[in-house]
Order: structure tokens, then C-alpha cells, then sequence
């Protein structure tokens, strides 16, 4: 994201157990700090991943590849102090990069 879009602040999130995680995130609410509110729960951005991952099972559920793989980005942003995922461009060229096999399934021996 460019310095238009908004500037960066290193903050703390609170993760489900309780523990801490430091963010670098995009402030997309203004000049709002985080600190004035406590930690931001890390949860708006677990439940933004749960709901991709969800999205992409049901579809390949209904596409039967052999094999799958799915590659995204997210970017945190803070936004009137919630923590936010924000899909990004990553390495490839697209936000999203999902790759799909059909083909023979063999099994594989341990030995």
C-alpha cells in the first residue's frame, strides 16, 4: 500500500490465548491512536482468514482437484482501533494464487 493510503504504527494485539503480538499495521482510521483504546483483538483478522480458507474448501470441494494449493497475502490495518486483514498483492501477480491438479491419485509406500 502506498503512503497515501495511510502511514504504518508498530502496535500490540492480544491473540485467542491471551498472548501478545506485535503488528505492523496500515491506520486506516485517521490519525486514531491504538494505545488509547488498549490492545486490539487479534480476532477480525483470524476470522478474515477462516472465512478465505472457508470459501476456497467449498469451491474446491466442488471442483475435485487431485491436489490444491492456496497462496494470499493479508496486510493488517487498524481502523477505528480494530484490527483489520486487508487482502494484498503478494509475490505472484495476482492477491490470490491458487493452484489446481486433477490427475491419477497414487499411493505412497513408507517403505
Amino acid at each position: 500500500m502506498g503512503d497515501d493510503e495511510g502511514c504504518t504504527e508498530n502496535i500490540k494485539a492480544v491473540l485467542s490465548n491471551g498472548a501478545t503480538l506485535h503488528i505492523e499495521t496500515v491506520m486506516l482510521g485517521g490519525e486514531e491512536r491504538a494505545a488509547a483504546q488498549g490492545l486490539p483483538s487479534f480476532k477480525n483478522v483470524t476470522d478474515a482468514i477462516e472465512g478465505i480458507a472457508d470459501s476456497v474448501v467449498t469451491t474446491l470441494k466442488k471442483v475435485k482437484p487431485g491436489a490444491a494449493s492456496v497462496e494470499f497475502g493479508l496486510e493488517i490495518g487498524l481502523e477505528s482501533g480494530q484490527l483489520t486483514a486487508l487482502l494484498v498483492k503478494g509475490t505472484g501477480t495476482a492477491s490470490l494464487k491458487i493452484t489446481l491438479e486433477w490427475g491419477e491419485i497414487r499411493a505412497v509406500s513408507d517403505s
